[in-house]
């Protein structure tokens, strides 16, 4: 399973909210609903956020053994 908790962290750590993500780079709010649910989102989409929080892979997704 996968988990975008890192996300939500590193947007918290970086100053960013959600809605600048939305307003100012143009991240769709269904992207962001599922991640919300840790649903799938593309790999292109965790680059883009990767790109735009300047950060690692690993602080926006994690893999939750079950």
């Amino acid at each position: 399973m996968i988990s975008f908790e890192p996300f939500f962290k590193t947007l918290e750590r970086k100053g960013m909210s959600q809605y600048q993500l939305i307003h100012d780079y143009h991240v769709s709010t269904g992207t962001l609903d599922a991640m919300r649910k840790n649903k799938s989102v593309t790999l292109n989409t965790i680059v883009d956020l990767c790109v735009i929080l300047d950060c690692e892979i690993q602080d926006i997704v994690k893999i939750v053994k079950s």
